[in-house]
């Protein structure tokens, strides 16, 4: 059995041919249900704890609900007396108040990645279910915060997007997108060219053109410089999460081994033992994971590295400064 989930796992065997229905593989919607009471462990709310990496340097990178100050100004017979700012009504001798407004409830938009390229791990998930996972406890929690909850679930040839509403309705609609498109992730699936990063974006600038809190979880394969420039755009006008899955494979790679890739149509072979070949490829991969890394110094954004390595509750715990 052990070598069979490590085939299944690998991508050599598909699920699909075995009946086997392995968690670590693909996910099914009553497991994606079934994550509600453990998301109340997790906190998507402005006052993030000191260690968290949605913190910014000073303030958190979240900025939610809660009360703005908009202006000081002088007093007028129809405002509230508690309002008044006596240190200022002091210095100035005549009196004065602060006004606050207080924001609206935040829509979320969790974009989730379930490319052919999710359909990979060599530890304990793919990253296809590490990021679905992600995606149905922050929605979860969202929701339960009193916030609104939108989605976009995108695979290679196919896209399902949900506007943001605070409706448990729209919630289960996301989560039953996110089990159809993860289903589709197998060793004997359609070899079509990937939807493009950049496409997706574009698709969220509509949905959420200003003051929103946007959860993008992906291994970002194939990003570029127009990548960088829409994102930048984004985070101008919305707060954005980045959930960046990762394999341990793209840090490290088996010494000695032979590594097989495929797009699915040609095959290559190399050779690890190869010190030189060996070192081409991990500055390849961990320079892709470092340039999304980066942009959390270049742009007003956050990065949680997730990993396929991990339970995905416990790391999103620890990323968030939360004691299990």
């Amino acid at each position: 059995m052990r070598d069979l989930n490590a085939k299944i796992r690998t991508g050599l065997v598909s699920p699909l041919e075995t009946g086997a229905e392995d968690p670590r593989v693909q996910v099914t919607l009553d497991r994606l249900r079934a994550l509600e009471g453990r998301a109340r462990a997790l906190n998507f709310l402005p006052k993030q704890p000191v260690r968290s990496a949605l913190n910014g340097r000073h303030t958190s990178r979240i900025r939610g609900r809660g009360l703005d100050f908009e202006e000081l100004r002088d007093y007028l017979p129809s405002d509230d007396v508690r309002s008044i700012d006596w240190k200022v009504t002091a210095r100035t001798g005549s009196p004065h108040v602060r006004v606050f407004t207080e924001e609206r409830d935040r829509p979320t938009l969790i974009v989730l990645d379930q490319r052919m390229s999710m359909f990979f791990g060599t530890v304990l998930n793919m990253k296809s279910v590490t990021a679905a996972e992600c995606a149905a406890l922050t929605a979860f929690r969202v929701l339960d915060q009193g916030d609104q909850i939108g989605g976009i679930v995108f695979g290679d040839s196919h896209i399902a997007e949900f506007r943001p509403k605070r409706s448990r309705q729209t919630l289960m609609q996301f989560l039953t997108a996110i089990s159809r498109a993860n289903s589709l992730l197998h060793a004997e699936a359609p070899n079509d060219a990937p939807m493009a990063i950049n496409d997706i974006l574009r698709s969220i600038q509509k949905i959420a053109p200003r003051n929103h809190l946007i959860i993008f979880i992906s291994d970002f394969d194939e990003v570029d410089e127009t990548t960088r420039l829409l994102l930048s755009g984004m985070s101008r006008r919305n707060d954005i999460v980045l959930g960046l899955v990762t394999d341990p494979s793209a840090h490290d790679l088996p010494k000695g081994a032979p590594l097989v890739a495929t797009d699915g149509t040609l095959q290559a072979e190399f050779d690890l033992s190869d010190t030189i070949q060996r070192g081409r490829l991990l500055d390849f991969s961990r320079g892709r994971v470092q340039r999304i890394l980066d942009w959390q110094t270049k742009m007003r954004l956050s990065v949680l590295p997730l990993t396929t390595a991990e339970p995905t509750l416990e790391q999103m715990q620890r990323l968030m400064g939360i004691a299990p």
